[in-house]
């Protein structure tokens, strides 16, 4: 049984396993709206059984060389490769995101998983010699033992590769629980994981919902979990798993909502902020976390900026993603289309200027598609929900401030600090922006500024509950624990009691 039977079901101990639930839930296309299968969701059962195989495999997994697991996980990043378009397909098929878009959140994967392919020396620590008394010192970083990772629905292959490649290549099992939206590159990457040659227990999947992350949080043989999604889920996973008794308490490290702001000074290269407004704001229906959703525009910028995106808004060519052409797909289901519609209708009310509204938009032979046009709002104030709220969808806010300062605060004041964009032409203005914005992730005439493998993803606030980042030496940090050592032998120990405090000699 596999992914495209029209069934998907969990892979656990090595093979695909079904639920033993009876629940299910179907997975749509969304740019036809028709079911292209249905998903069997876990019970209690099904996942205990996960984390009995990761647990049973952990031992030996995590007495296994570096190196070792390096080349296990560098097979894996071959066969990625060699699957590449494959998983892009099933990302469109299932998330509704344009083919090329798809193509570039898998190869923004295969990146984690070659700087996990360097497990080896990221694993090396330092070392004292004779720090006094014939005594040396060192540390080690061990594997916790049972990790997850519980992923989103805007990024089905990408972010569970923020996870699980560092996870195992640090010495842990892990175990997935994928968006139960488009579930279906989760099994490809466990087959990919098998074929590779790890370990059966070592990667397992649970497709689930709200149980089956429940379950996880709460059971005593997981050491560690990972998330991405909405503030709402990542503030329950952080306080119920850290909430949890026991010798070992839970670590979480929950990645949260966002409201990306892109500032565009007066000196700003006029058409390459449009640029970026339109392919960070609309780019992948604007269903991702670092999605532009509100343009800051500042001074005499403003008229020029709207008048510059209306037309590149109502020209967004909005199709099936697996259409060549298509620069923006379908949203993922009718009920968040619904919903970003409900969004838009309470902009209106709130007495913003609609300029371009994206509802109603049909596509020719995919009638019942979830999809929405481009939408763009002017004259957006701090208190309204538009401004407010996470949309997650293709939906642009201008807002109008008179200077920097303004915009800064206008910033730090947001509950959200996940990512920001300044466009200047301007040194000081941009030095004076990095310092003084409190946000986690800040570009400067880049618009999406999402930290490649080696450095760590994370927002501010209440985008990110949890002390470490995601990915990079963040990442490695988390998967581990620190450990100091100090040793002498015998012949270097003087003889007698010491009842003072010790001291370096």
């Amino acid at each position: 049984m596999s992914a495209t039977t029209g069934r998907i079901d969990h892979f656990i101990q090595g093979r695909i396993v079904p639920s033993t639930s009876g629940r299910q839930q179907d997975v749509f296309n969304p740019a036809t709206g028709e079911v292209s299968a249905q998903v069997g969701l876990a019970s209690v059962e099904d996942v205990n059984a996960a984390v009995a195989s990761a647990k049973a495999a952990a031992p030996a997994w995590a007495d296994t060389a570096p190196l070792k697991r390096a080349r296990i996980v560098s097979k894996f990043k071959e066969l990625l490769e060699q699957n590449h378009d494959s998983l892009a397909a099933a990302i469109t098929r299932e998330h509704g995101k344009v083919f090329s878009d798809a193509k570039g959140e898998v190869v923004r994967g295969l990146e984690i998983v070659e700087f996990a392919c360097g497990v080896p020396q990221l694993l090396k620590t330092q070392f004292t010699d004779n720090i006094g008394g014939g005594i040396d010192n060192w540390q080690l970083r061990q594997p916790l033992g049972v990790t997850a990772g519980i992923t989103p629905f805007n990024f089905p292959v990408m972010v569970p590769l923020w996870m699980a490649p560092v996870a195992i290549a640090t010495g842990n099992t892990f175990i997935l629980k994928p968006s139960e939206r488009d579930p279906s590159p989760s099994i490809m990457m466990a087959e990919l994981f098998k074929k590779a040659g790890l370990p059966d227990g070592v990667f397992n999947v649970v497709q689930g919902d709200k149980l089956a992350v429940d379950t996880l949080l709460h059971h005593p043989d997981v050491k560690a979990v990972s998330f991405v999604g909405s503030t709402p889920i990542a503030e329950y996973i952080y306080t119920e798993g850290t909430r949890r008794k026991g010798a070992y308490p839970l670590r979480v490290q929950a990645l949260g909502g966002a409201k990306n702001h892109l500032v565009v000074m007066p000196d700003a290269n006029l058409e390459q902020a449009v640029d970026a407004l339109i392919g960070a704001a609309y780019g992948s229906a604007g269903e991702r976390c670092m999605s532009i959703s509100v343009a800051v525009a500042v001074g005499n910028v403003a008229d020029k900026l709207v008048e510059a995106l209306i037309p590149r808004v109502k020209a967004l060519k909005v199709r099936n993603g697996m259409d060549n052409e298509a620069e923006m797909g379908p949203v993922v289901t009718a009920v968040h289309k619904a919903k970003i519609e409900g969004y838009i209708e309470e902009g209106e009310r709130a007495g913003a200027r609609l300029l371009v509204d994206g509802r109603g938009l049909r596509v020719a032979g995919h009638e019942g598609g979830f999809y929405l046009g481009g939408t763009l709002f002017d004259h957006v104030t701090p208190e309204m929900k538009i401004y407010q709220e996470e949309i997650f969808g293709p939906v642009l806010c201008v807002v109008r401030v008179p200077d920097l300062g303004t915009a800064i605060n206008l910033i730090n004041a947001h509950e959200f600090g996940n990512g920001v964009s300044l466009f200047t032409s301007d040194g000081n203005t941009a030095r004076e922006f990095s310092r003084r914005i409190e946000v986690g992730m800040v570009g400067v005439n880049v618009p999406i500024p999402v930290p490649m493998a080696w450095h760590s993803f994370g927002g501010w606030k209440r985008s990110l509950f949890g002390d470490m980042h995601i990915y990079g030496e963040e990442g490695i940090r988390f998967y581990t624990r620190y450990k100091s050592i100090m040793q002498r032998w015998p012949e270097t120990i003087d003889k007698g009691a010491e009842f003072t405090m010790p001291v370096a000699k």
